[in-house]
């Protein structure tokens, strides 16, 4: 090895070729904000040319901060956090924090594992999905007095701050819209509801509206379905429930990845939707407008909760004033073509062998 591959470059060196002050330097990466367009570029071109590197370790030891989030999401294989944790990222990036992600896959052990991770590795602050923790995870919090947040679910009594939706009001929007199109017969495909503040919250409002609906709200137990975030499971367990006789006209779905799934079951028993078969989402994730049928839904405010959120986790580890925040963004229903008028029996084709 050279010497000069032998050798680190420090702030020292980054400071002289800048032409600038060994503080300045520390306040580019620490509060960006602060500096002039022209300094921040000084120091940039020469922090490239350099290839400096931070010490984030011998800066965590000094008590200086490690510039990193944790987030703490419920799942990433599917689209259902994406556009969340991307607004989050930008958000937190504009403070000069970067973000450390892990998923528990819906297992509040796990949870608790990852934060006590990320707390071994220092970062500043922690964002978790939902309601729904552990009391571990919030004495976790409290004994090492790390700022946190939750995101998603909104709950004005929360012991976290919170940045999120009512997602029981998202389950009445939804109930109420295929009731207005005249359905009763209505099938409900959610994701299972243990550990899912945000699912238990949504089933429970279409439930108080369904069960109060003049006319009747027909309770069959062979259309409730349970299905993990699965588009191949739910298509199997729409497609069985879509067997029977009679068969409900409306599927009101506890998310956009299972009313997708559920129009996928739907199409391949040659049946149209909404012709033959209203299905409603929640969530309005990317691609649910563009796909064919576009998907009815309930619109939760993603980019926004995201934005917000990082935002207030931001400051509330800088050490900026601010109040307990507890933000209720706004959610609306999105009309599109997958929901329709209850069809006649004279119009139902019959269903396709599979």
């Amino acid at each position: 090895m050279s010497d000069k591959q032998g050798e680190k470059v420090d702030i020292f060196a980054v400071a002289k070729a800048a032409k600038v002050s060994i503080s300045t330097v520390s306040r580019s990466f620490n509060h960006p904000e602060k500096l002039k367009p022209a300094t921040r570029k000084k120091i940039d071109k020469a922090v490239r040319k350099l290839g400096y590197i931070r010490n984030r370790a011998a800066q965590t030891m000094h008590g200086i901060r490690s510039g990193t989030i944790g987030l703490i999401v419920p799942t990433i294989d599917h689209a259902i956090f994406s556009e969340l944790m991307q607004a989050f990222a930008k958000s937190v990036e504009t403070q000069g924090f970067s973000i450390l992600v892990a998923p528990h896959d819906y297992d509040l052990e796990r949870e608790y594992a990852a934060v006590r991770k990320f707390l071994e590795h220092r970062v500043d602050g922690i964002a978790l999905i939902g309601q729904d923790h552990s009391e571990a995870t919030y004495q976790l919090l409290d004994s090492n007095n790390t700022p946190a947040i939750s995101i998603w679910n909104y709950d004005a009594t929360s012991r976290l701050p919170c940045v999120g939706a009512d997602n029981r009001k998202a389950g009445e929007m939804a109930a109420q819209c295929v009731l207005e199109y005249g359905h009763r017969d209505i099938g409900l495909v959610f994701p299972p509801l243990s550990g899912n503040d945000r699912a238990s919250a949504r089933f429970e409002g279409a439930m108080s509206v369904l069960q109060k609906t003049d006319g009747g709200f027909t309770a069959n137990p062979d259309w409730h379905i349970q299905s993990p975030y699965s588009l191949s499971e739910t298509k199997r367990s729409v497609s069985s429930m879509l067997k029977t006789t009679p068969r409900p006209t409306a599927l009101l779905c506890g998310n956009d990845v299972l009313a997708v799934a559920s129009i996928y079951a739907a199409h391949a028993m040659g049946l149209q939707v909404p012709r033959d078969v209203s299905i409603i989402g929640i969530g309005d994730f990317r691609g649910s407008e563009d796909m064919h049928p576009s998907l009815t839904t309930v619109r939760l405010p993603a980019g926004e909760i995201g934005h917000l959120a990082g935002q207030h986790l931001a400051e509330m580890v800088i050490g900026e004033p601010t109040d307990m925040a507890r933000i209720n963004c706004d959610i609306s229903l999105k009309h599109r073509q997958s929901c329709g008028p209850v069809p006649r029996k004279a119009d139902q084709p019959k269903q396709k062998k599979i």
